[in-house]
């Protein structure tokens, strides 16, 4: 089976945990011989990649020959059946206006582009024919998106349908919802069947303030996919309730933990302060809870001092956070270290005692089995999908900071409770494959190609 991927971030240029599933469920692909071509919005630097590198960079043209893209190749051989192709734009959720105009992008118009919705509002479950491409969204929208994005919304969707001229694939299969007008625009230019991966929802990200352009972006493509696949039952529900998808087309495929092949690299220096480590790593953004975990660590601290607390990661609450912790008279035992990647996640992993994940709405939550595959005990809310998966994790409320704060502290003071956590957690998540996750997404295109349920 050959499929056309879309999809806005890719190692080792990530955000969060979308290019982190997005990596391991393209080698599970590969692992069993499908072929993915797989688009990105943006081009990377060849000094800077890792497992990919940009060899024969191309203006884009005019002409709809398959050199429009810049092409990614694999030194390391990590794939057999999978090519990588980048495109001149710049999708990032939480760029600022000033970033992207930097850059010198400039909209694309298209019919459809500056009237009203180029796709219905999906009532009738079908897209419009030729200008799903925007559905109808012009630049702007709430802080937390770039004013731009937008724009570079709509040119990903241009430049993906005319890449996709000269390609031969069954089906396309959009990550996330920035991708959904490209893959109407593809699958409706082609005649093939749609696949929508839902990873998150507008309701997971900004909670009761949605935005009302991102949710009929989100609704739009649902509707025009032949199979909706949703990383959790948790965002299945939300999809078929909230999005009035036909559950009948929803499927739920796990996400999974990347195999680390690579070497462990030098041995850390030993860590010789008596503190515990209580790590918090992921989006510092109102979705992650981060200040039920600066409540949570208040109330540890009033009955444990030696204990320090990481708040690893970025987003647009962090200054905010470190605010708020100096005002609880916490700042001393806080630490913000930034956004992490490579060496420096596992030498945070290692030094951690535990990890506590208090997502207020998490559709799945990739980074609570890295810590385990670091024989880290975890504590995860249970307003997340992965919750639904783990059995040796401690889980609790978001909002309940009280009993969050107790199960810190027995992680911490009990070694055999940590003991039994850190090992059958470890256990647990060594069961969990990409390669499994894989065929269940084949299954998934299997149904898409055979039986449409539209």
């Amino acid at each position: 089976m050959k499929v056309f991927m879309l999809g806005w971030e890719f190692p080792p240029f990530i955000s969060g945990g979308l290019g982190t599933a997005c990596h391991g469920l393209t080698r599970g692909l590969d692992h069993h011989g499908v072929e993915v071509l797989f688009v990105l919005p943006r081009p990377v630097e060849s000094t800077s990649a890792t497992h990919v590198r940009i060899v024969s960079p191309a203006n884009l043209s005019d002409q709809p020959e398959d050199d429009e893209a810049d092409e990614l190749v694999d030194p390391q051989a990590l794939f057999r059946h999978a090519r990588f192709r980048t495109l001149p734009v710049t999708l990032h959720p939480y760029a600022r206006p000033e970033d992207l105009r930097a850059r010198g992008r400039t909209r694309i118009t298209t019919r459809g582009a500056s009237g009203g919705p180029a796709v219905p509002h999906a009532s009738d479950g079908q897209p419009a024919a030729e200008p799903a491409l925007t559905h109808g969204v012009r630049t702007g929208g709430p802080d937390h998106y770039g004013g731009d994005l937008f724009a570079e919304i709509e040119r990903y969707a241009v430049l993906a349908r005319r890449l996709a001229r000269g390609q031969k694939f069954d089906l396309v299969h959009a990550h996330d919802w920035m991708t959904y007008p490209a893959g109407i625009a593809v699958a409706l230019s082609r005649s093939k069947p749609l696949v929508v991966h839902v990873h998150s929802t507008e309701f997971d990200r900004s909670g009761l303030h949605v935005n009302q352009r991102i949710y009929d972006i989100e609704r739009a493509g649902m509707h025009a996919a032949t199979r909706v696949i949703c990383v959790s039952h948790l965002t299945r529900n939300i999809v078929v309730k909230h999005y009035a998808v036909d559950p009948r087309k929803v499927e739920v495929v796990y996400n999974a933990v990347e195999e680390d092949g690579a070497p462990a690299g030098p041995p850390l220096p030993p860590i010789t302060r008596d503190d515990k480590i209580v790590l918090f790593l992921g989006r510092i953004t109102m979705q992650k809870g981060p200040e039920y975990f600066l409540a949570a660590a208040k109330r540890v601290l009033e009955v444990m001092d030696n204990v320090r607390f990481v708040m690893a990661g970025s987003g647009d609450m962090t200054r905010p956070m470190i605010e708020l912790a100096a005002g609880m008279g916490i700042g001393h035992k806080v630490l913000f270290p930034g956004f992490l990647r490579g060496d420096d996640v596992r030498r945070i992993f290692e030094m951690a005692d535990v990890y506590v994940m208090p997502s207020v709405s998490e559709p799945f939550g990739i980074t609570p089995l890295e810590a385990l595959s670091h024989d880290v005990p975890v504590i995860i809310s249970k307003q997340s999908g992965v919750a639904e998966l783990l059995t040796h994790a401690l889980k609790v409320d978001f909002w309940d900071v009280d009993e969050m704060a107790n199960k810190i502290v027995a992680v911490l003071r009990h070694p055999p409770l940590h003991a039994t956590l850190r090992d059958h957690g470890s256990f647990e998540v060594s069961r969990l494959s990409w390669t499994d996750a894989a065929a269940n997404c084949m299954k998934v295109y299997e149904a898409a190609v055979g039986r449409p349920a539209n």
